[in-house]
């Protein structure tokens, strides 16, 4: 699975200079720096989420950094009321439309963090791999049934392909036609496994001709061309009369399915050691193609930024992120969302646990069970 294969569609080289001279981006002057702005952000609340993992004060962190061109780029594609369903590792997604207090609250612990995702029209996040691939394609149906607009736009990593939920999202979105977007986030690891030992395809892309999807393969670490694939898929998704581009094989379906080929430069979580299966002359190959940097050289060849607007952009990205930070650490633990939405009624021993540490508690505070347990 060449990154370089002809059929990976591309804007920008490795260095951030367009393969095709005289290329104009689909992107306002406007929104461009808008778009390097959230992928330096996302990339500084990866570093300083994984030091507050690293201090004890978070439990666990999946790390985004390489992959924010393909979350940028497909979220400046489609509108607000579109829906997105993730995995774990696509913070871009909350960055993009708000909440990121709430959702470091997530990470430290609090189910509250999560719940307020719907808020933005973001499924709560999913540990289960795969598992929300048929929630997507059934809201999709729904969306159709209802006769709206919405599209319905699906994360998820290529060890999800390795999965009957992923056969079973795609065969039910083919069949019934739903207005989904499938991206198939191809980081070239699914936690120590490599994509070759994934699948025997030649592409995941290929997997969408089962279903009848037509399907694409992107450069998931350049926003433009991302942009411009989930566009088009999403446009798709909202008529069913739409043809797909020429670049896209498969039927003309609603459905598509998107293989953003990409790099994962971290661990696949701060509970992994990636120096174990994976070697680093591997990780610098690949950080030729970092999204940040390759964006950054393209918007200063064409005028639209320069070293003073970098450094009021990291200026601000710093406070945005260190006040998210701020507030979502602003939290009193309440010991009884231990026991909520576990059970419709709670079994007595279970209010019997629920009490005892209400007792503690109330006698000796927050502290008490900090020691206790």
């Amino acid at each position: 699975m060449d990154f370089e294969d002809a059929d990976v569609h591309r804007r920008l080289d490795a260095d951030g200079r367009p393969i095709e001279p005289g290329y104009e981006p689909p992107l306002s002057d406007e929104r461009l720096r808008e778009l390097y702005r959230d992928m330096k952000l996302s990339r500084h609340f990866d570093t300083r989420m994984i030091s507050l993992q690293r201090q004890g004060r978070l439990g666990t962190y999946a790390s985004s950094a390489g992959q924010e061109g393909s979350q940028f780029g497909s979220m400046y594609a489609i509108e607000d009321d579109d829906w997105v369903f993730y995995q774990y590792r696509e913070h871009g997604s909350v960055i993009d439309r708000g909440g990121l207090a709430d959702y470091v609250r997530y990470w430290l612990g609090y189910e509250t963090g999560n719940a307020t995702l719907v808020d933005h029209h973001i499924a709560p996040l999913n540990i289960g791999i795969a598992a929300h691939i048929p929630h997507a394609t059934g809201m999709a149906w729904g969306s159709k049934l209802r006769g709206d607009d919405t599209v319905v736009v699906c994360h998820f990593g290529e060890g999800s392909t390795s999965e009957g939920d992923f056969h079973e999202g795609l065969n039910f979105a083919g069949v019934f036609d739903v207005p989904a977007v499938f991206i198939c986030n191809n980081n070239q690891w699914a936690i120590s496994v490599p994509a070759g030992k994934q699948t025997a395809s030649r592409t995941f892309a290929d997997k969408a001709n089962a279903y009848g999807i037509p399907s694409l393969r992107v450069d998931g670490m350049d926003p433009l061309a991302t942009f411009e694939v989930v566009r088009d898929a999403a446009g798709r998704a909202r008529d069913p009369n739409a043809e797909p581009p020429e670049r896209a094989s498969g039927s003309a379906t609603r459905p598509t399915l998107v293989e953003a080929v990409q790099y994962r430069f971290g661990a696949h979580t701060t509970a992994d050691d990636p120096t174990v299966y994976r070697e680093d002359e591997e990780v610098e190959r690949w950080k030729r193609w970092d999204p940040i940097p390759r964006l950054e050289t393209f918007l200063r060849e064409r005028g639209s930024l320069d070293d003073e607007a970098i450094s009021a952009i990291e200026t601000d990205v710093e406070a945005v992120v260190a006040d998210a930070i701020e507030k979502g650490t602003d939290v009193e633990p309440d010991p009884d969302d231990l026991f909520e939405d576990a059970y419709a009624e709670l079994p007595d021993r279970v209010v019997e646990q629920r009490e005892y540490l209400r007792r503690l508690r109330e006698e000796y505070g927050d502290g008490a069970l900090l020691e206790e347990h």
